[in-house]
């Protein structure tokens, strides 16, 4: 490891062109990347951090433009760099160095991949643009690649196309794309957010290895401070387009220095124990919903005559009981059922077999006007508030819309009433004829709930939604839920992967593999005392947001086949 900088970020100013002028989102942004050390960039949703990642590749969006600073890229340290912000950005050179000497893991996998190019054609066609070797040469190197990041059979994996990747394996694809030129700098824009943490400590484990193995620099962006606290060496603090504090990554958690790293952390530490606020359930408070024995098979069809090949058990027995005014959890890998359970209790899909029982009525045989009636009663968060949100509509339109097709109300009593729901949400009443794209992405979660609550539910299903939340927002949706639920006397039942979340927000957890439920009970026992080896291999993958506490925990992996 040498002390010379790879690359230099020095008083970076980037800005978009408006009718008002330019007004900058970067404002003198500085910091270093160093061969060797992982570099986290931390910060909410909008502090400028994926800007920041693409300015290094000069891949800035339209109508951006780079109006001060200076990146300097230096892989073989000899004091002569190459001044990245004066390249073409379509130009020769630049080209050169994107994807070959800096790589880049881009958010969301499936938007960054083909979906008519198969995986091994992208990683060949990678390879050949920077690497002199022939097609067969590279395919060779493309499945050497897919088997270091340790996706099975990469012989036939090369083969297969994006959409045939769960979501893991995906985000491994991009992993060895990124990484099939053997980069000098590698930059990761928040690359485990949507995996299950099984699936995220594998990742992270793969970058540690790899980073070893080539020697090279990583700048990873992410919201979690518990993967900070994991992998960073150094860490990059950013606010609003500013850089407020950076350091050694202990020093950053034990004392900082700056206010916004210092209610960051404070977030954190909020998750890490039950939310004091909560109210529980009355103990004699009677059941809701029972399900019980409930199953959802898909069938794989090939071939001219359709013949079944074969038959996923997306949910496979699931039984539990869900008590007025309880939140109960549901967790679990990627795959393993959980939001297949709660669009089987919205009807979103119709199950194949089991008992839905809510209030005494059957909800598998619920048609026509009962099936309407208990969709007013139990209804659903889904996980993307942006793409569960009509960017035609505006809000007005989109929390009015269940009111109208309902006939509950119309008129000044309809804008009353989604005035207060508004309001209930913590939301101004004024912004109701905006449009979706005019919000943060916490705002439009708020929005969602308010949908949500629209007609006076009993049962709500959040799916995940807090995902893609930064981890202050997080605790203001996951409080904001709270209040609705001690004041509406809401049920919840809440699917995550997120185990910090869980425990803050809900009394009872039900933990999903593979379509089945293999332990369930209160969320305290569960996580302090968890019976089954696979909660074991779970919580064991969760990152503690403490980095003195770094290598102490043993990673438990689960195996089925050996159980």
């Amino acid at each position: 490891m040498t002390d010379h900088p790879i690359l230099t970020v020095d008083r970076l100013n980037v800005g978009f062109a408006s009718r008002q002028g330019v007004m900058d989102v970067l404002h003198g942004v500085s910091f270093e990347l160093h061969r060797g050390r992982t570099t986290c960039i931390v910060g909410e949703s909008g502090s400028g951090k994926s800007v920041t990642a693409r300015t290094i590749l000069n891949m800035v969006p339209r109508p951006g433009i780079i109006n001060g600073g200076r990146i300097l890229f230096d892989p073989e340290g000899t004091g002569r760099p190459t001044v990245l912000t004066d390249l073409d950005p379509r130009g020769r050179e630049i080209r050169a160095i994107r994807g070959g000497r800096i790589g880049m893991i881009f958010q969301e996998p499936m938007s960054s991949l083909s979906p008519v190019h198969t995986i091994g054609n992208q990683i060949v066609e990678a390879v050949r643009l920077h690497r002199d070797c022939s097609k067969a040469e590279a395919r060779e190197i493309a499945r050497d690649m897919l088997e270091q990041v340790e996706i099975p059979q990469p012989e036939k994996a090369l083969d297969k196309y994006a959409f045939e990747y769960s979501g893991g394996m995906r985000q491994r694809a991009m992993i060895a794309m990124a990484l099939s030129c053997h980069p000098d700098v590698l930059i990761a824009d928040e690359p485990t957010t949507a995996l299950d943490v099984t699936t995220q400590a594998e990742i992270l484990d793969l970058m540690r290895k790899l980073q070893d193995e080539l020697h090279m620099a990583i700048m990873f962006i992410t919201h979690d401070m518990g993967v900070v606290a994991e992998i960073a060496d150094q860490v990059v603090v950013m606010e609003k387009g500013h850089v407020v504090e950076q350091g050694g990554v202990e020093q950053i958690f034990t004392a900082p220095r700056h206010r916004y790293t210092r209610k960051l952390l404070g977030a954190v530490k909020r998750l890490e124990e039950p939310a004091t606020e909560k109210r529980r359930p009355a103990k004699a408070a009677g059941p809701v919903l029972k399900v019980q024995d409930l199953a959802l098979h898909f069938e794989k069809r090939e071939g001219f005559l359709q013949r079944v090949t074969d038959t996923v058990r997306a949910v496979d027995g699931v039984s539990f009981t869900l008590h007025e005014g309880e939140a109960l959890g549901i967790v679990g890998e990627s795959g393993s059922g959980k939001t297949t359970v709660g669009r089987c209790i919205a009807r979103v899909y119709d199950p194949q077999g089991g008992v839905m029982d809510y209030r005494g009525q059957d909800l598998m045989a619920a048609e026509g006007a009962r099936l309407r009636e208990s969709r007013r009663e139990v209804r659903m968060i889904f996980q993307d508030p942006f793409a569960s949100l009509n960017p035609r509509m505006t809000v007005k339109q989109l929390i009015a819309e269940p009111l109208i097709v309902n006939g509950l109300a119309s008129g000044q009593a309809l804008e009353d009433r989604v005035a207060k729901l508004l309001t209930d949400v913590g939301l101004d009443p004024g912004m109701m004829e905006r449009y979706p794209h005019a919000f943060s992405g916490g705002q439009r979660q708020r929005i969602v709930v308010a949908r949500a609550i629209a007609l006076d539910p009993k049962v709500v299903i959040a799916d995940e939604p807090t995902s893609a939340l930064d981890v202050s927002i997080r605790t203001q949706v996951l409080d904001l839920l709270l209040k609705l639920q001690a004041d509406l006397g809401l049920s919840f039942i809440f699917i995550s992967h997120d185990m910090a979340v869980i425990r803050y927000f809900c009394d009872r957890v039900a933990v999903m593999f593979r379509g089945r439920i293999v332990e369930i009970g209160e969320t305290e026992q569960i996580i302090t005392d968890p019976q089954h080896p696979y909660t074991r291999a779970l919580l064991s993958s969760v990152p503690i947001a403490d980095p003195t506490l770094r290598g102490t925990r043993t990673r438990h992996r689960y195996h089925p086949e050996t159980a």
